[in-house]
């Protein structure tokens, strides 16, 4: 679709979205504003004329445009599913982002001419799995997930048969791509079905023995001292008490910065490299993206890639390679 390393970019609001435009972006994903994406919050996405507006404001500048259609219908809930997958083709999208099998069905069977892209979410990580999808549905395109090693997406990209996308900057999430449902549980919404993990309306906060309480439908995700540095409540990222030691269980809250290994990603044949942060402010967006576009620009042409400063806006105040670093579990 593009030159090489490819930048695919967030556009959680119609602001947003020419932000990224504007700063570099070769192509800007977004989402319907309805259950059918995983960023199914107030005030995000996109209604119908906004999203033309904004696809016409991409092509207008030859970038392209990804329509994240991204959950899982729930059963006999399919309308709104093949709504969005029609949508997005009368709109004029480049391209969709699916994960549930009936929907990457329906858009294979109903829009062939429709370039379809593997979300993240399908969790598809190893050989097997893309090849079904490749082979039933005829994707264009997988989103890798964060769970690999250079040398591991080095070796998927080999043998897959379809362009790669990987993860650059941003949150990590669980390493287990698509199937969360710990916020289910706390708050009757899961970032799978409903779109919405540890929605606002669900969070609180109380003071108690000097700490401040960040609460997660009613449990206590973490406490934090005067000044220290708190991160936003999801399930995943709790600091919960492990025989008598606060901890993190599942995942620290700290971002992916990927920008000091994109040789070696170019090296392992990646496609496109994706910055997450749909919801994430017109401010944040276009540092990243500038960031990442001056890199990507040094690369191509051969230049020594320039410094990144942008700890100041990760997850937690902390960078890390994640699973990209050998040796990371």
């Amino acid at each position: 679709m593009t030159k090489y390393l490819e930048l695919v970019c967030p556009g959680g609001t119609p602001a947003a979205f020419r932000a990224s435009v504007d700063a570099g972006a070769d192509t800007v994903y977004c989402g319907f504003r309805d259950v059918t994406n995983a960023r199914n919050y107030p005030g995000l996405n996109f209604d119908r004329e906004e999203m033309a507006e904004a696809i016409d404001y991409a092509h207008q500048r030859g970038r392209h445009v990804l329509i994240a259609i991204n959950t899982f219908p729930r059963a006999g809930e399919m309308g709104p599913w093949r709504q969005a997958v029609d949508d997005a083709a009368s709109l004029g999208a480049d391209a969709v982002i699916l994960a549930d099998i009936g929907v990457l069905d329906y858009a294979a069977s109903r829009h062939p001419e429709l370039r379809r892209h593997l979300s993240v979410q399908a969790g598809a990580s190893n050989m097997l799995s893309l090849d079904f999808y490749r082979e039933n549905f005829g994707i264009s395109r997988a989103v890798l997930p964060r769970m690999f090693e250079l040398r591991e997406v080095a070796s998927l990209v080999a043998r897959m048969g379809v362009e790669a996308e990987t993860f650059a900057f941003g949150s990590f999430g669980t390493m287990t791509e698509g199937r969360c449902i710990l916020s289910s549980y706390l708050c009757g919404k899961s970032p799978s079905s409903d779109g919405a993990c540890a929605p606002a309306e669900c969070v609180t906060y109380a003071e108690r023995d000097g700490e401040e309480r960040v609460l997660l439908g009613g449990m206590t995700m973490n406490s934090f001292a005067p000044g220290e540095p708190a991160s936003y409540p999801t399930p995943c990222k709790a600091r919960l008490m492990v025989r008598g030691e606060p901890m993190y269980i599942f995942d620290e809250p700290e971002g992916l910065n990927a920008h000091d290994i994109l040789p070696r990603l170019k090296e392992a044949g990646v496609t496109a490299l994706k910055i997450e942060g749909r919801q994430r402010s017109r401010a944040y967006v276009t540092q990243v993206v500038r960031t990442f576009r001056a890199a990507l620009d040094a690369l191509a042409e051969g230049r020594p890639v320039p410094p990144a400063d942008l700890v100041g806006i990760t997850e937690g105040g902390k960078e890390s390679l994640g699973a990209y670093r050998k040796g990371w579990r």
